[in-house]
């Protein structure tokens, strides 16, 4: 192998579009670019394989979206890469009509991304993307990249060129600071529910263990651990920042947040209002599923039949200021109770820090391109409506942002259910033509105060009434 990327070159047929990271929507975007035989596009991914949240892909854990909510059908139901498509494949479109299921498991969400990502062409596993450069004098991008073997270590080096670029290098575990010692520390029990299948006997036979998060995955998790512990002896506590295990918002109305009109009215709104909305909306994308929520207390209202109480402490409202290694080998952690503002300690031999993701910073993979970058107030890339980075005049090729524009684009940025429409998008911006039309209009809410001449049209002077004789 060579110890440095091959020296520059004048590209020779460059790709169209090259896409950097194959979770579900860069796998949306090539599926949907697939068709379009006047795009030459490639993807990279330095995984071996495609695989999503194996370690949260929970018996029975289903996704918060509808099936509808696949790779392509919002944009082109009749693509070949839809979920429908996928059950066809296997023979099992029947099964699914009678199961009855609007809402898919995350297991079988996972093996119909996998379907894909194996029979789609232009997919590129084993490649770690090492740097990104605009090259003026052939108005291209030069890709760096390692490409690594089974075994994930480095193989041979490489350099690609393409006209755009679109990144979609997904979100990273989020641990708190106050745990993040422990959390890196090795063999302490703390870890993140990403990883929580690949621990979860470990979990199972430690004496008292303590759930921190009180989102979907904290609370699947709590519902897994204490169906699989002894009744009477459960030993869970389940903690939340939240003033309270809540409910996601699932009305249909307040499901409208996640359209593309919802979108649209967001990112044209000034930046210090988008900055305030998004934390007030955490019951639209952080709270839990009804059937979640009711599921916990069955099982808990079924372990008090036989009189007594489980041993399970569920606790909203508290957060964890500091964390230390126990005596004995577990864990203490340092709690404060905003509303009583009172603080204690807990105890515990193992932590699941059901805590959420973060958007992976760009700085790094986008160092080359930063004096090119414009930002806003807050040091942020600006994203303009298609999900296209603002960059300066000299750039003339377009970098497009898949999941790292929630500050510009709102809460739906990370939602599965607007994939398609957000890669249909994208590819529309970069053609000539219009190989998606999208509707105008997604909602039957109105999102701020409508046009005056919209109102007119939307409602036309009645004629007058006939006169009586």
């Amino acid at each position: 192998m060579t110890s440095e990327h091959p020296t520059a070159t004048a590209p020779t047929d460059p790709l169209d579009l090259a896409g950097i990271g194959i979770g579900p929507f860069n796998l949306s975007l090539a599926a949907l670019a697939q068709p379009l035989t006047g795009l030459r596009t490639a993807f990279y991914d330095q995984r071996p394989a495609f695989h999503w949240h194996p370690g949260l892909l929970i018996d029975g854990a289903t996704l918060q979206v509808p099936f509808l909510a696949d790779l392509v059908t919002l944009a082109d139901p009749t693509s070949p890469w839809s979920f429908l498509n996928y059950l066809r494949s296997r023979d099992r479109l029947f099964p699914f009509y009678f199961a009855e299921r609007f809402h898919t498991h995350r297991a079988e969400y996972d093996a119909y991304c996998r379907w894909v990502s194996e029979n789609l062409p232009g997919l590129h596993f084993g490649h770690q993307i090492d740097a990104v450069r605009w090259n003026g004098s052939h108005a291209v991008f030069e890709i760096d990249y390692t490409h690594l073997d089974a075994d994930g270590e480095a193989e041979a080096l490489g350099r690609g060129y393409a006209r755009n670029l679109v990144l979609g290098v997904g979100t990273a575990p989020h641990v708190p600071d106050a745990l993040c010692p422990l959390a890196e520390a090795p063999a302490t029990p703390v870890l993140h529910s990403a990883d929580y299948l690949d621990h979860r006997e470990r979990l199972l036979a430690a004496d008292h263990v303590t759930v921190v998060g009180a989102g979907q995955s904290g609370a699947e998790i709590f519902l897994d651990l204490l169906r699989a512990r002894p009744e009477g002896r459960e030993r869970l506590h389940w903690l939340a920042r939240t003033p309270a295990f809540a409910p996601m918002e699932y009305s249909k109305l307040g499901l409208e947040h996640f359209t593309p009109d919802y979108t649209r009215y967001f990112h044209a709104l000034a930046e210090p209002v988008r900055d305030a909305l998004v934390p007030g909306q955490w019951q639209l994308y952080k709270g839990i599923d009804h059937d979640t929520l009711a599921a916990i207390h069955d099982e808990l209202y079924r372990r008090t039949l036989h009189g007594g109480w489980p041993d399970a402490v569920l606790t909203p409202g508290v957060r964890v200021e500091a964390a230390d290694r126990a005596p004995g080998g577990g864990v203490e952690l340092h709690l404060a109770h905003a509303e009583q503002n009172g603080r204690t300690r807990l105890t515990t031999d193992a932590v699941v820090l059901a805590t959420g993701y973060r958007e992976r910073r760009l700085d790094t993979l986008l160092a080359a391109l930063d004096p090119h970058l414009c930002r806003d107030a807050a040091g942020r890339p600006r994203v303009d409506a298609d999900h296209r980075l603002v960059l300066d005049p000299a750039v003339t090729g377009s970098v497009h942002v898949q999941n790292a524009e929630r500050h510009s684009h709102g809460v739906g940025t990370p939602d599965l259910g607007l994939a398609a429409w957000r890669s249909a998008t994208i590819l529309n911006s970069l053609t000539a033509a219009t190989p998606y039309p999208l509707p105008d209009r997604t909602a039957f809410t109105t999102f701020g105060l409508p046009h005056p001449t919209a109102s007119a049209m939307a409602a036309p002077p009645r004629p007058a009434p006939a006169q009586r004789t």
